[in-house]
């Protein structure tokens, strides 16, 4: 942990933020700049069409794929020094590209780094190509691992009864892995949406127009040779920009990630509230201090923490959302400064992923607490017995209901008592004499352990982060 670093994710989260940082941070964007350029001197060498490079040896083509491979903190520094000099990032690679072409057999082709490229050429790849790394590397692991303990808690509390609380108040009870299904379900769906997400890349030059492919090579199939490219590093490519990619991929991604996040802290709040209510006892660890002044305190703070992250994380999203889309005229550079904090947004909701799943793993239901919810509650019985009523066509069932528990503190021989008056065939009324809360819950037991088709879908995690 770095007790000077500005950012708690750098800081105190520094330990959890960890795994994002070979996917985030500045030195994996120059490692994917690196990575693209290199590409970009390979594919020309393979091209027919542009003859002022001439094809390179399978030692060459390794050496160039080593760049990225084994850019380590000392080539990053390299780097930096550069761009001291230029006041430019990605001119900054493109010279310690130079350099180090120099060093090989390549030094005759050192003029062609960076060759017909404007500096988003790179950025767009690289970025893209990072962003679905870190997700699919790390993220989504995440999530996936988080939406499996949902999964095993809705199935181990499938037939658990629990009085729901529509308005904060007593209704008509549920299961306690009901409600865990309705969850892991609304996560799952957000999940395939952001696994699907297509990544953008464009490779077009300074006005998105090849203008100066065209002068150098006027025969050339520019089009056909940038979709090849950008195909190439498994993005999909955009054939209309300006001299930017316009960012509208990351604004879908950033909506679809908003709304996972939102389905999480609606989770993280309900968990935070049944807590309160006794539902879940947490796990106490001896070493643990709830309160700087209350000894007796044990605190929901991995759901408080989660909480504060996806909010973060979601105000961030939502903000990129509406700004990276936008850039004045063929460009402007606030994008650029927008960009460099998509990943903090990441790191955010990953933070949140962790925070909920320790959460998760400290609580156990109170069956107790639940069961005593349940039979001080009879008056949520009202429901079924008006709804029986009128199937026998009686009028006024559900006024009739009302006036004997709106309000009011029902008891078992109460409802009994209403139940044994009604004129309805004995079969129904001892159905109803035979209820109780905790045996009000429908087919909740069913729909906690449904496979549902859509929740079926894999997520596929691509093995490397890295197009070779």
């Amino acid at each position: 942990m770095r007790l000077n670093a500005i950012s708690p994710i750098d800081g105190r989260y520094a330990d959890n933020a960890a795994p994002l940082r070979d996917f985030l941070s500045e030195w994996a964007l120059m490692r994917w700049r690196v990575l693209v350029e290199a590409h970009w001197l390979m594919a020309m060498s393979a091209e027919p069409s542009i003859s002022h490079l001439r094809p390179f040896t399978t030692a060459e083509t390794d050496f160039l794929r080593s760049l990225s491979g084994d850019f380590d903190e000392a080539a990053a520094r390299r780097v930096k020094s550069l761009e001291a000099e230029t006041n430019h990032d990605v001119k900054a690679v493109e010279y310690y590209l130079r350099q180090r072409l120099r060093e090989s057999s390549l030094a005759d082709v050192e003029e062609s780094v960076h060759f017909a490229c404007t500096s988003d050429d790179i950025n767009n790849l690289a970025y893209a190509m990072m962003f679905r790394a870190a997700l699919s590397q790390v993220w989504q692991p995440g999530a996936c691992a988080l939406i499996a303990r949902l999964d095993e808690l809705a199935r181990r509390n499938a037939a658990v009864p629990m009085l729901a609380r529509t308005h904060g108040q007593a209704a008509t009870p549920t299961t306690l892995g009901k409600e865990f299904a309705v969850f892991s379900h609304r996560l799952r769906r957000q999940l395939q949406t952001i696994d699907a997400q297509e990544y953008l890349g464009k490779f077009n030059g300074a006005v998105g127009a090849f203008n100066a492919h065209h002068v150098a090579y006027p025969q050339a199939d520019w089009l056909a040779i940038a979709r090849r490219f950008v195909e190439g590093l498994g993005l999909v490519y955009n054939p209309l920009t300006t001299q930017i990619e316009p960012h509208d991929y990351l604004a879908e991604l950033a909506h679809s990630l908003i709304r996972f996040n939102t389905a999480l802290l609606d989770f993280c709040r309900d968990m935070w509230l049944y807590i309160s209510l006794g539902y879940f006892r947490q796990k106490v660890s001896a070493r643990e201090v709830g309160s700087s002044t209350m000894p007796h305190k044990v605190n929901p703070i991995d759901f408080e923490n989660a909480e504060a992250n996806l909010g973060i994380s979601s105000a961030s999203f939502a903000h990129l959302a509406q700004k990276l889309p936008q850039s004045r005229l063929q460009r402007d550079l606030s994008d650029s400064s927008a960009l460099r904090n998509f990943g903090v947004a990441i790191a955010h909701s990953y933070l949140a992923l962790l925070s909920a799943e320790r959460g998760l793993s400290k609580v156990e239901a109170d069956r107790g607490a639940l069961a005593g919810d349940l039979d001080d509650a009879w008056e949520v019985l009202a429901e079924a017995v008006q709804t029986v009523m009128r199937k026998h066509h009686l009028p006024g069932a559900y006024e009739r209901l009302k006036a004997l528990t709106r309000g009011a503190s029902v008891t078992r021989e109460d409802l009994r008592e209403f139940i044994s008056a009604l004129a309805i065939p004995e079969a129904d009324k001892e159905a109803l004499m035979q209820l109780n809360p905790g045996a009000y819950t429908g087919r909740a037991e069913e729909l906690a352990l449904k496979q549902w088709d859509s929740d079926q879908a894999e997520i596929e995690i691509d093995g490397s982060g890295l197009t070779s």
